[in-house]
């Protein structure tokens, strides 16, 4: 699926068709979240904030271990 950057009002940004709504179970409102992916590209999916709390505790965990995690790596 193509999509085109537009610009809307003030600002800029792309609009969705009907299809990928559905498929994503979207509505107007709601919020999508964004993983960058290895390959440079991006992942939409729908926002679920239980997700999001369990990538801060990854955070903090990775943070508080950065050095553990990475002699681990080595």
């Amino acid at each position: 699926m193509k999509l085109e950057v537009k610009k809307i009002g003030n600002s800029t940004g792309l609009i969705l068709p009907r299809e990928l709504l559905t498929k994503l179970n979207l509505a107007q409102g709601q919020w999508l979240h964004v993983t960058e992916m290895p390959d440079g590209g991006v992942r939409l999916t729908p926002y679920d904030p239980e997700f999001d709390r369990a990538m801060a505790l990854v955070d903090d965990i990775m943070d508080e271990y950065k050095d553990t995690l990475r002699a681990l790596a080595q």
